[in-house]
């Protein structure tokens, strides 16, 4: 059985070693999801690096409108705010900080993280973490850029499986792949550590050392996959992603073809 302690925010804050990110820390019981709670937060004027936090979630989400399993007071439900002042086309590639500082905080725990397209986080092949970037417009610039994780760190294996279904053999929790629990509020700061590093990194030297840090984490890159929207579907193989984050696919007989929102499925 797994027993770990809750979060909270002055253990949390006692060990932040952040200038922005996490020194406005909101922390919930259970929320619809975190960053629906932070969006109404940024309407009302917080500021550069709110963090909003909760043991649980009801109603969270993923990437094309999945539903994130979010058992309460086991795991890292996290939204942090940044009002950076960036091009729309450039969202994408800032959007990659939430996968990039989630990979480190798990390498500080000895493992070799990976990153599948765009923003999943796996560890020995299996998704362990996933992050959700929402990019809100005031008129044509963008207004603020909330960045979402949700990280299975002590979720129990079975309850894992029992929610995921068919899924389940591709997920997997940190507690499982080490044998230990993992300190749920160290973890946290490890995470917002890390993500204030390669949020000032950003916007000190742009997108090209972002877009070179998330190639080497790259799983995908000469795999073969199955790209499905829901018009249509059809495979190739994965030549990388272009300097605007996206992904190329290769066609059989045709040229690269450019991946933005469709589902992806590793087919070798």
């Amino acid at each position: 059985m797994i027993t770990v302690d809750g979060l909270s925010i002055e253990a949390i804050r006692r060990q932040l070693d952040t200038a922005t990110v996490g020194w406005h820390l909101y922390l919930f019981r259970d929320v619809g999801s975190t960053n629906a709670v932070l969006h109404q937060l940024a309407r009302a004027g917080a500021g550069e690096g709110t963090v909003v936090l909760a043991e649980g979630q009801t109603d969270a989400r993923g990437r094309l409108g999945r539903t994130w399993f979010s058992p309460s007071g086991v795991n890292l439900y996290a939204s942090a705010l940044f009002r950076d002042r960036i091009e729309p086309t450039q969202a994408m590639v800032f959007s990659f900080i939430g996968g990039l500082a989630v990979a480190d905080a798990i390498k500080a725990l000895g493992l070799h993280p990976a990153i599948k397209w765009p923003n999943d986080v796996l560890v020995e092949t299996k998704k362990v973490a996933g992050a959700l970037t929402e990019c809100v417009m005031r008129g044509d610039a963008v207004d603020f850029l909330i960045v979402g994780v949700g990280v299975n760190l002590n979720v129990d294996p079975i309850a894992l499986a029992g929610a995921l279904g068919t899924g389940a053999p591709a997920a997997t929790s940190l507690t499982a792949v080490l044998g230990k629990e993992i300190d749920r509020n160290e973890f946290a700061v490890s995470y917002l550590n890390h993500l204030e590093s390669w949020a000032l990194r950003y916007r000190t030297e742009g997108p090209p050392p972002i877009i070179a840090a998330w190639r080497e984490r790259d799983i995908l890159s000469g795999r073969r996959v199955e790209a499905r929207s829901a018009h249509e579907r059809f495979d190739g193989r994965v030549l990388g992603i272009d300097d605007a984050g996206r992904l190329l696919v290769q066609l059989s007989g045709d040229g690269p073809r450019v991946i933005v929102n469709e589902e992806i499925r590793v087919l070798d």
